[in-house]
């Protein structure tokens, strides 16, 4: 059956922008314009109102942690899916930092198998950089990558030991793998628990200084000019951070970067009365290292919004500020912070769209846009519709938000991978 979108704005950066039918069949687009069908031409056509929506390629978030296996009471690959699918992502990659870690084939194997038995939205393993995320003994990038692995990463932990770091670099090359690193030093950072500042001070909480991103975000930065090999630096958080990524960019270093909404939406200021939802690493920082990321993102310093999803249970969060684990939930929320600065005059439409979906897949070698012959992988969002954020009413199995009760607009009314509807609005 011929499945027709109709009538909505669609936008794929650099290639389209403008009110257009689009034509879907056997899981693919067919034909994409803008006069439509002739009245009767396909009677046994499915037709989606997409009037008053913007249509864009699926949205692709390159950071998150579907839990799975091991600790799935927090989330699971089927709930993580559907979170993504309710947010307007049609694809996630998972970071390696489950139980057993993701460092062979038979555990991305495992992860690609649930992701088909859950049938929402596509799901790319990022596998280990070190064998469980030790840093002491590299991975096999080739096996894994002919698994379905589609970069490496230590997420959760540094990689330390900068001879290890240069070996993976250069051994990721060989197999064309993208390292997505996290950047931070340890040493630094101690038994930090929050930005370091006047708000730690007077909350009597340790510290984490900016330097301990940025001085690893510099090694690897000369870690890549050294090996040739491209680098993704992920969770930029700090001023420092993204003034060293645009000074390497401009020396045509192949270097990267990801930021997260609530680095681009709340400072440590949030902090104040101790709630663990706002307990992240790298910590929120300062307006002024906000500020920084909202030019990097503006002047094309960081080319992705990722939400470097992290689900814990009410239980772990109930506790005291500093023993509570880090992280918070995003999928669900991304788009509609991501449009603040759309309307802050921060990005246009096109460039939010590009570094929430054609961004992400180019770094990551995925297909990607709404091009015929390419598979239907759509998100179909309400940019005026506003709506409150209830935690209660998550797909996610978790509600660590630090967003719970806020007004936001943007909402996603249609999610669809290979042509298959996944999420519809009801």
């Amino acid at each position: 059956m011929l499945t027709v979108i109709k009538g909505g704005r669609v936008i794929d950066p650099g290639k389209l922008d403008g009110i257009m039918d689009i034509f879907i069949a056997d899981g693919k687009i067919v034909e994409i314009k803008t006069d439509g069908l002739a009245d009767g031409e396909h009677p046994e056509s499915k037709t989606i109102d997409a009037s008053g929506k913007i249509v864009i390629p699926g949205l692709i978030d390159m950071h998150v942690h579907l839990r799975e296996p091991g600790y799935e009471y927090k989330e699971t690959i089927e709930t993580g899916c559907r979170s993504a699918v309710f947010g307007g992502f049609t694809a996630v990659c998972c970071m390696p930092n489950t139980n057993p870690v993701n460092d062979c084939k038979a555990v991305t194997e495992y992860i690609l198998t649930k992701a088909r038995e859950a049938g929402t939205a596509r799901v790319y393993p990022v596998a280990a950089i070190s064998k469980g995320s030790q840093g002491e003994d590299l991975c096999e990038y080739g096996e894994l990558k002919a698994a379905g692995a589609v970069a490496v990463s230590d997420d959760g932990n540094p990689v330390m030991n900068s001879q290890m770091m240069r070996r993976a670099l250069e051994q990721a090359k060989k197999c064309r793998l993208p390292v997505i690193s996290h950047c931070e030093d340890l040493d630094l950072a101690g038994d930090g628990v929050m930005n370091e500042g006047a708000v730690a001070t007077a909350m009597g909480l340790a510290g984490i200084p900016n330097a301990s991103e940025s001085i690893m975000v510099l090694r690897d930065i000369a870690l890549s000019e050294l090996t040739g090999a491209s680098v993704h630096i992920a969770h930029v958080s700090t001023m420092e951070s993204v003034r060293a990524i645009r000074d390497a960019k401009a020396r045509d270093v192949p270097v990267t970067a990801e930021t997260a909404p609530h680095y681009f939406t709340l400072t440590d200021a949030s902090v104040k009365g101790y709630n663990t939802n706002m307990k992240m690493n790298p910590p929120l920082r300062s307006s002024h290292d906000r500020e920084a990321v909202r030019q990097g993102l503006a002047d094309g310093t960081i080319d992705v919004i990722a939400t470097d999803h992290a689900p814990h249970s009410s239980i772990e969060k109930s506790v005291e500020f500093h023993q509570a684990p880090n992280g918070i939930i995003g999928l669900e929320t991304a788009f509609s912070l991501g449009l603040n600065l759309v309307d802050e005059g921060i990005l246009t439409l096109a460039s939010l769209i590009e570094k929430m979906s054609t961004n992400p897949a180019r770094i990551l070698g995925l297909e990607n846009g709404l091009i015929v012959g390419q598979p239907a992988d759509i998100t179909i969002i309400d940019p005026e519709r506003s709506y409150r954020v209830n935690a209660d009413r998550f797909k996610s199995l978790s509600r660590n938000t630090p967003f719970d009760g806020w007004d936001l607009k943007g909402k996603t009314v249609l999610t669809m991978v290979g042509g298959k509807i996944v999420y519809q609005e009801q």
